[in-house]
């Protein structure tokens, strides 16, 4: 089969093209014919030498990727059969192997794919997409919560304003004014752009805050909060710093992590199909243009998700 190796830490000229034996699977896994990978920042980060990197330190190879859509060619699984079509973030945060034609993914990290929606909006709508379902079930959200989502265009923050107001919540969307008439078509019930003043100085007792930014955006986010409202903060390395400085203002700071749930899957499968979310999907590129989509994502601005075509 043909896959992606990273060869070492570093650039995209990193990422190296090259032909691998089709994967054996265990109890409980299926063989996934890959059809579509989503793209994040984690990926990025982990092609870099940040983000996972010390997780595949003595691993060869090395395969970046942990979005997959596509169709199941061999099952040890009574949970899923030869012939399924599903979609799901496999091994996360261990060692996907998203990258290549075929993919050995435990079966009860995976969904059915959705009827009628392609492998392509299928993929985007994995990682950023439980981010954000699990961030937000977490944070247990009350109808008329009134919420703020940091880079609500991006490819976390689009699928959180769409889950929030699923949720009931009153959702206020940071993003840039050119991404205005999106995130208001998200479902957002305010939009507020970033670059023209302070956010800290137009919000006060809100209930909760997403941060996706990290940093100052911590201290700029804990000054929106009402007392013991919650702010939850997904770049890494932030455990300690958020949890201390919300306590200092009685108010309640989390970081989480993503992880592998059929479960949740299942769910975003269920909120796809019924039409309450929906993938924005800004660029497709070829499994021969890798390095070009990591090169979109490290550009900042994307909107919604980049996603491979296998």
């Amino acid at each position: 089969m043909k896959a992606i190796v990273l060869k070492s830490p570093g650039g995209t000229e990193n990422l190296v093209y090259t032909t691998l034996p089709v994967p054996e699977i265990a109890d409980g896994e299926v063989l996934v014919q890959v059809k579509a990978i989503s793209i994040n920042p984690i990926d990025v980060k982990t092609r870099s030498g940040k983000g996972l990197t010390a997780k595949f330190q003595g691993l060869d190879p090395v395969i970046l990727g942990w979005d997959i859509s596509g169709v199941v060619t061999a099952s040890r699984s009574p949970l899923l059969k030869e012939g399924d079509e599903v979609f799901g973030m496999v091994n996360f945060p261990g060692h996907g192997k998203a990258y290549a034609e075929y993919v050995a993914a435990p079966a009860d990290q995976l969904a059915l794919k959705p009827a009628g929606v392609s492998h392509e909006a299928a993929a985007a709508a994995t990682l950023a997409a439980l981010t954000a379902l699990q961030a937000l079930n977490s944070a247990g959200i009350k109808k008329g919560d009134k919420v703020l989502i940091h880079a609500a265009a991006g490819g976390v923050g689009h699928f959180a304003v769409q889950i929030a107001k699923y949720m009931g919540a009153y959702v206020i969307g940071t993003a840039s004014a050119a991404n205005r008439d999106f995130v208001l078509g998200l479902g957002a019930d305010e939009h507020f752009d970033y670059k023209s003043a302070p956010f800290e100085d137009h919000y006060r007792n809100l209930d909760l805050v997403l941060d996706s930014m990290g940093g100052e955006y911590i201290d700029r986010s804990l000054l929106t909060l009402r007392e013991q409202g919650t702010i939850i903060s997904l770049p890494t390395g932030l455990r300690e710093a958020v949890g201390t400085k919300a306590a200092a203002q009685n108010k309640n700071g989390y970081f989480i992590v993503v992880a592998s749930s059929g479960k949740d899957m299942q769910q975003l499968a269920d909120l796809i199909a019924q039409g309450f979310i929906r993938p924005e999907v800004s660029q497709v590129f070829s499994f021969e243009e890798m390095k070009q989509a990591h090169q979109q994502l490290e550009t900042g601005s994307t909107r919604g998700k980049v996603v491979v075509k296998v």
